[in-house]
């Protein structure tokens, strides 16, 4: 999560005006001198010049309203696409809720020279990836570095078959939980040598560059994310020199490698090219139609997700395209933090749905602009933040209105300002669930929907979930629902289809359940407490 600690002294009120530094947005745009550090004199940008929600998206007391589609899905696997929607093999649409989790050994920010590891990162074992299941989790988002890939400089290109089976371990222990997996090809601050994670040492072409080491505090975090070496680094790699051609073709074939060797496996859904980039649209688009095109020749059948520039963090919107991405199976991944990242103490006490829907307003408008689904791979907030469970309800209501699928930042995390569902105890080693993260996340969403969505949602004071879709000949797979469990939902609730009340069972392990409720027209499935 790059912009989370980037620029640490811009305050930010989503209505009024957008804070950003000018030499940082030199960098971003890949022109002008040198970036530097950027100073504490910034402008401002207007609240008017940040795209507005589209009024044809409007539906009644201002609601978004999904669009039909008559386009037939890809042919990917496990998922494939179809206009703003994911569809499994049964041909129905599938909601992914997903959390990111950095595993310890994947996530690589260690060193083999005796310096001190950047930050300490957690374990992923069996029973956190059964809890992420049972708590309503569907896919990981798996980050992974080209630094463990590819960790040293040799022609031709030699990959670390060691760190590559830690992936696929963690991948395996996924699968036997029931979870999907997103690879992210991820990076915070270019690379650990001068950053946080992402490209090895060999890939840093800036001059009289010096490797850093830990503990990676949240203040040395800000500094690193802010250097002129870390924005050289990026202008270089997304830049036009024989260096910058030079590193995009490296990465594209590591990437490719990372899908040969997991190419078939039918847990990985697909493939995020590049988190969070420091740099220019053109240049974001160019990356990830070289990435893409090289995961595709290596694994046809998986998904290329691909994000805008990591400026969207700050400003809620990004360049609308004038074409589709030029690749099939292709999946649009804006992160948002409206308030998270940069609002001020009042605008996080004041704030409503309102304040926070442009940002899914302007993705909707995006992803649609690309010709794809949106997939918001981050999205979270400081578990012991000012009114966070309001904040959390809200975004996932507004998740629910747009239709998204979306993935919480973070899983655990015991370093910088330590977010995640569970809190980290350093005397007795020990995770604590945070109760009321968890129960703020907590509600009844569609995994299958047996048709075409108009609309679903969830009235968290009611308990009262709706789900509207129009149903085909052609799908005749039930509905699958997640329905949290008694502790954060009711012990005994009813499941009605067009009004008929039916009686599927839940599975306790995973919280799903099962609706037969399709076939040619207009549908409506309701879950509600008992009376």
């Amino acid at each position: 999560m790059t912009y989370r600690l980037l620029f640490p002294f811009l305050p930010m009120n989503c209505h009024q005006r957008i804070v950003l530094s000018c030499v940082a947005l030199a960098a971003i745009a890949g022109c002008g001198s040198p970036p530097t550090v950027p100073p504490r004199d910034v402008p401002t940008i207007d609240a008017a010049e940040v795209t507005e929600p589209d009024a044809s998206d409007a539906g009644e007391a201002g609601r978004f309203v999904m669009q039909p589609c008559e386009a037939r899905p890809g042919a990917f696997a496990p998922l494939s696409t179809r206009c703003q929607h994911f569809v499994d093999q049964r041909g129905r649409v599938v909601v992914l809720r997903g959390i990111n989790a950095r595993v310890d050994g994947v996530f690589d920010v260690s060193f083999d020279d005796g310096r001190a590891p950047l930050q300490p990162i957690p374990a992923f074992e069996m029973d956190d990836a059964v809890r992420m299941r049972q708590l309503g989790f569907n896919f990981l988002r798996l980050p992974i570095n080209w630094s463990g890939v590819e960790p040293r400089m040799a022609t031709p290109p030699a990959y670390d078959d060691a760190y590559i089976s830690r992936v696929r371990a963690v991948i395996d222990i996924a699968r036997r939980a029931g979870l999907l997996v997103l690879v992210d090809f991820h990076q915070d601050a270019y690379s650990k040598e001068i950053g946080e994670d992402g490209a090895p040492g060999w890939a840093i072409k800036v001059d009289g560059w010096s490797p850093l080491a830990g503990p990676l505090t949240a203040d040395e975090l800000a500094r690193r994310r802010t250097s002129s070496t870390v924005l050289r680094a990026f202008e270089v790699f997304f830049g036009p020199t024989a260096d910058g051609t030079f590193l995009r073709g490296r990465f594209a074939a590591m990437a490719a490698e990372v899908a040969r060797r997991l190419r078939g496996d039918d847990v990985v859904i697909g493939y995020e090219i590049f988190n969070e980039p420091i740099a220019a649209d053109d240049q974001c688009l160019a990356l990830a139609q070289q990435v893409g095109a090289a995961i595709r020749a290596a694994d046809p059948s998986k998904l290329l997700v691909f994000q805008p520039p990591a400026t969207r963090n700050l400003i809620d919107s990004a360049r609308v395209p004038t074409e589709p991405f030029p690749l099939p199976g292709a999946v649009y991944a804006p992160h948002i933090y409206t308030l998270a990242l940069t609002g001020t103490e009042a605008a996080r006490r004041t704030f409503t749905i309102d304040t926070l829907r442009p940002s899914h307003a302007n993705a909707a408008r995006e992803a649609r602009a690309w010709g794809v689904p949106t997939l918001v791979t981050e999205w979270g907030y400081d578990p012991n933040g000012i009114r966070m469970e309001d904040y959390v309800t809200a975004q996932l209501e507004l998740q629910d209105e747009y239709g998204e699928s979306a993935a919480l930042w973070l899983w655990k995390e015991r370093s910088q300002n330590s977010w995640g569902l569970f809190s980290y105890d350093t005397t007795s080693g020990r995770w604590t669930e945070r109760e009321g993260l968890r129960r703020a996340m907590a509600r009844v969403y569609p995994e299958a929907i047996s048709g075409w969505p108009k609309t679903w949602s969830y009235e968290r004071r009611a308990a009262r979930f709706e789900l509207v879709f129009e149903g085909s000949a052609q799908v005749s797979a039930p509905n699958v629902l997640y329905i949290p469990s008694p502790d954060d939902y009711v012990a005994n609730f009813t499941v009605s289809c067009d009004g008929r009340v039916v009686q599927p069972s839940r599975d306790p392990m995973t919280g799903r359940v099962e609706v037969a409720c399709s076939g040619p027209g207009e549908h409506r499935v309701v879950v509600q407490p008992a009376r």
